[in-house]
């Protein structure tokens, strides 16, 4: 789901809430070596949030949100902040070429550039809680 998450909207910060879950509190943060993700910079995106960047001039980039239930992907364009809420259900992360992360949710994606130790870690621990928190399968039973 793209929302523009630039204003302080009950009813968006509603719909994000149940999407993703409420913010880690601060002793989980803590727990949790952080939960953002430093400056990425977008390489690709779908035709959506493209149309949304080329309105200016700006570096395109980003950067990510963990939550208890999903992530969040926030980026800027006009003086406006989208978000691309994804829950880790829908979350699917792909190792591209030699330094390119791929993040997808249904038919939105977004290609960033993971050209340091930082990034490549920080998706590392995206993975690592998204399979720490998963219901348990049926092929675990």
């Amino acid at each position: 789901m793209l929302l523009n998450v630039s204003y302080n909207d009950p009813q968006v910060r509603q719909k994000v809430d149940m999407e993703v879950g409420i913010p880690f509190t601060l002793k989980e943060r803590w727990a949790l070596g952080g939960i953002g993700s430093p400056k990425l910079f977008i390489t690709d995106a779908c035709v959506e949030i493209q149309n949304l960047l080329i309105l200016d001039n700006n570096l395109n980039s980003c950067n990510i949100e963990m939550r208890p239930k999903g992530i969040i992907v926030r980026f800027r364009s006009l003086l406006e902040t989208y978000g691309l809420i994804i829950p880790y259900y829908k979350l699917t992360l792909y190792k591209g070429d030699l330094a390119v992360y791929s993040i997808h949710r249904d038919h939105y994606f977004i290609k960033v550039r993971s050209d340091t130790k930082a990034i490549q870690k920080f998706f590392k621990k995206i993975l690592d809680y998204k399979a720490d928190n998963a219901p348990t399968s049926i092929g675990d039973l």
